[in-house]
């Protein structure tokens, strides 16, 4: 296909078993992947394409409308026939690129862990969808992070239910859990019946999910115990948002032999920052948790940009191995997250308390203003959400 070194390759799929492998081959030829949202329109692709430029696109035909007004040569990533309709430029499938013997003049490029890896969109710390340049040593940190983090055997099994493309499912699933040998188990997408129905068949051990999966499963508790067999789940991992005691409380009460385990992260950050790693550190309620190892971080007044101390509130700043390059064609965002000295101001507005667990309170662009006082919608939506009748709740300020 004539991939080099620096090249972009879009990755527009759901879920899949392929989805590992298209990262992983295009990150070893020096070539950089971004992914977008199945669910994206056309014209939000189109301006993912406009903006990285990539050379080579991988997709399955269901989506190919989407790439319709793109030039872009196609690779499809099953082998079902093609619509003579479609007006997308199919060069290959990957069936058919892993059956053909690579050229023996080919020209490998030297990989530098300084390189581009990955291209990920992100809406940034602020303002609208930014590419985020991350590197493979930003890669190397994280995974080595994941494995550091779980100390996983090979007989852990892991459901996959959050998207691929997302930093979330990339950091978990793409990349991370790979490198300890553990199974995971792949849904092309979250629906609750699936998902527990596949706990149940292939006796899953880690659940990855974001807060209002783990809310829904609170709230259906009775149901899904009387219908489906859990029991060989041990943990649950919750990213996204911090739990409340309540939800918290909650899930232990229904779902006693499985522990919650959270995380905190950014693209920004490799998906990086701040977990709980047992039980005990999960019951420090609301907290994301302590930082990552080699992971630095401070508080600071985002008007005055002083240091704070313990307990005080303003903007979490983070610095480390996983922190990204940049953003792509993006110099003035670029300075405007990441300082000279190579700290990322994360938009986050957050304290660390005497035992060094960070408590994220807001983002720092949402707080609401009223009568003198900054009020996080967060504290409201926790207050909402405490209303048994209320499913699940955003402010919106």
């Amino acid at each position: 296909m004539g991939i080099r070194k620096g090249h972009v390759v879009l990755l527009l799929s759901p879920n899949s078993i392929y989805f590992p492998v298209v990262c992983l081959s295009v990150m070893s030829l020096g070539a950089i992947i971004t992914t977008t949202n199945p669910l994206n329109t056309a014209a939000e692709i189109g301006k993912q394409i406009s903006d990285s430029k990539p050379v080579l696109a991988f997709t399955i035909p269901q989506l190919l409308p989407k790439l319709a007004g793109s030039t872009i040569p196609i690779v499809l990533l099953d082998d079902h026939a093609i619509s003579n309709a479609s007006q997308a430029k199919i060069v290959t499938t990957l069936h058919q690129m892993m059956k053909t013997e690579p050229s023996g003049s080919r020209v490998r490029d030297r990989v530098n862990q300084d390189d581009t890896a990955t291209l990920l969109y992100s809406s940034g710390t602020t303002g609208a969808s930014k590419g985020v340049v991350s590197s493979h040593r930003n890669l190397i940190a994280m995974v080595q992070t994941v494995l550091n983090r779980f100390s996983l055997q090979e007989e852990e099994r892991f459901i996959c239910t959050v998207p691929m493309f997302h930093i979330y499912g990339l950091v978990a699933f793409a990349t991370g859990l790979l490198a300890s040998g553990s199974t995971v188990i792949v849904l092309s997408k979250f629906e609750m019946h699936d998902m527990l129905s596949t706990i149940e068949k292939y006796r899953a051990t880690y659940l990855p999910l974001v807060p209002p999966i783990l809310v829904a499963m609170v709230n259906a508790a009775d149901q899904i115990r009387k219908k489906y067999d859990l029991s060989s789940l041990h943990s649950a991992l919750s990213g996204g948002a911090p739990l409340s005691k309540e939800v918290i409380e909650g899930f232990l009460d229904k779902y006693p032999t499985v522990k919650i385990l959270q995380g905190y992260g950014l693209t920004e950050s490799t998906g990086i920052g701040a977990s709980t790693d047992s039980l005990e550190e999960s019951r420090k309620y609301g907290t994301a948790g302590m930082l990552s190892p080699s992971m630095e971080a401070k508080i600071v007044d985002p008007d005055s940009g002083k240091a704070l101390t313990v307990n005080q509130t303003g903007e979490l700043w983070l610095r480390g191995p996983s922190i990204m390059k940049g953003y792509f064609s993006n110099p003035e965002a670029t300075a405007s997250t990441l300082d000279s000295e190579g700290w990322l101001k994360t938009g986050d507005i957050c304290y660390i308390d005497d035992d060094g667990f960070i408590f994220v309170v807001d983002r720092l662009k949402e707080l609401i203003k009223y009568k003198g006082y900054q009020v996080p919608p967060a504290e409201l939506e926790a207050l909402l959400l405490t209303h048994p009748e209320i499913f699940d709740a955003a402010v919106i300020p």
